[in-house]
């Protein structure tokens, strides 16, 4: 069975992401959001507090534990890779939220659960990452643009993109994604469909 592997100082209970942040205003209040393998729920939380109304996927219970009592908050313990998709077929959301996490055969189930008129915001290692610690298994590393193809392949429009080495909080190799999904088939889905992309 493979493993997601988290830095930890990335995905622990601490600050949102900045790249959430750049692309949260994407996310309108009384959104429904799904996070997927949302570890201590440091996302879940901060959307929650800003309205959303988010369900919350993790094969760790006791951490989904700490946020069953917490408004607009839905839990769900499910084991991503070695079970089926935990949701009911043709469940959608407003946004879907996927950090510090890689399991490739997920990527037809997370694209498809953006809704019309949704958006998908998608940051995880990449390689070239293997130099600066765990993970290091190509498993867990997107390949060059991989993200991108994802979104071009569910016709999906890139809001922003990027595959770079962040310096800190630890020095790592992320690609970043926001991609939305037109409400009606050709829209353009809103005034974020400004590409940007970062070498």
């Amino acid at each position: 069975m493979t493993q997601a592997v988290a830095a930890p100082a990335l995905h622990g209970t601490g600050a949102p992401s900045p790249w959430l942040v750049r692309w949260a205003h994407l996310i309108a209040p009384g959104a429904r959001v799904l996070d997927v393998a949302c570890g201590q729920g440091r996302h879940t939380r901060w959307l929650a507090e800003r309205g959303a109304h988010v369900t919350a996927i993790d094969r760790d219970a006791a951490a989904l534990a700490t946020m069953s009592r917490l408004a607009n908050v839905t839990t769900l313990a499910a084991d991503l890779e070695g079970a089926p998709w935990p949701l009911p077929a043709r469940s959608t959301f407003d946004a879907v939220i996927v950090t510090n996490y890689l399991h490739r055969p997920l990527f037809a189930p997370i694209v498809a659960s953006v809704a019309p008129g949704g958006v998908l915001i998608y940051e995880t290692f990449a390689q070239g990452n293997e130099k600066y610690g765990k993970p290091s298994n190509p498993m867990f590393l997107l390949a060059p643009g991989e993200l991108l193809d994802i979104a071009r392949e569910a016709g999906m429009r890139v809001a922003g993109f990027e595959d770079v080495t962040m310096p800190a909080p630890r020095a790592a190799c992320v690609q970043r994604l926001c991609a939305t999904r037109a409400a009606t088939p050709g829209e353009n889905p809103g005034p974020a469909a400004l590409y940007e992309a970062t070498a």
